[in-house]
């Protein structure tokens, strides 16, 4: 059986690099998006890494089509998202963030995002079953807590960005999913014991295999329905 083509943005730390770790199997082709190197295990030679900054959307995405070419992508994984420096934290003034901190906000989160599937529609037409999942956040839904001004209108962006290219693609049946997660486990990635995350964490984290589940959910799923949003807070989080 032919392999999946997996092109998955942010591989270098947490969800991305959890993602890559878990989805892809060996026969598999993946082209990892980042901007650090991601340190990949030298026996995964199905991973193919492309140094981009999606600040730099524009040169960004050139380079990255310059390695993939005309290959059939299965699945996009877009798994980015940005904040401000002082986000979700006490010390956090929306009148304190610099001009250039929203507009970097701005550029990776959204206008990235934007460019990236419109550059590989063609790509994945190739494909029998094409899905395209965008990593949002419960700050992109209606009357969360948050305060984080231009996190939050990125991740209200995009959903915006799911809902429009949707139905661009409904007659190739290319499959457009956004996750909306809380709060994650990502400094317990790779721990396998579900129960000693949650003792850890009060609850207040999600474990990193659920967004796998989830994602491997998606996934298995036909073209000929659509899984249009996930939302996954953790079940302590009051923030929604």
């Amino acid at each position: 059986m032919e392999g999946k083509t997996f092109l998955i943005f942010g591989i270098s730390k947490g969800l991305g690099k959890e993602i890559t770790d878990e989805i892809p199997g060996p026969k598999d082709v993946v082209f990892g998006v980042s901007r650090s190197n991601p340190l990949i295990n030298e026996s995964r030679e199905n991973i193919t890494w492309i140094k981009a900054d999606l600040s730099m959307p524009v040169k960004a995405i050139d380079d990255i089509k310059k390695v993939i070419g005309d290959s059939k992508i299965d699945c996009l994984i877009y798994n980015v998202g940005i904040w401000e420096s002082t986000a979700f934290s006490e010390e956090y003034n929306f009148q304190e963030n610099t001009s250039r901190e929203i507009s970097s906000i701005v550029q990776t989160n959204i206008t990235s995002c934007i460019l990236s599937i419109q550059a590989f529609i063609e790509n994945m037409k190739k494909s029998t079953n094409a899905k395209i999942i965008l990593i949002g956040s419960t700050w992109g839904l209606d009357n969360h807590n948050g305060r984080e001004v231009s996190f939050s209108a990125s991740k209200f962006a995009i959903r915006g960005i799911a809902h429009a290219i949707r139905e661009n693609l409904r007659e190739s049946k290319i499959g457009v999913t956004v996750l909306n997660l809380g709060y994650l486990a990502t400094e317990y990635q790779g721990e396998k014991d579900i129960d000693f995350i949650a003792e850890k964490t009060g609850g207040s984290l999600i474990p990193l295999q659920d967004v796998i589940a989830a994602i491997k959910f998606v996934l298995a799923t036909t073209p000929y329905s659509c899984v249009k949003e996930i939302t996954m807070p953790a079940m302590a989080d009051k923030n929604v």
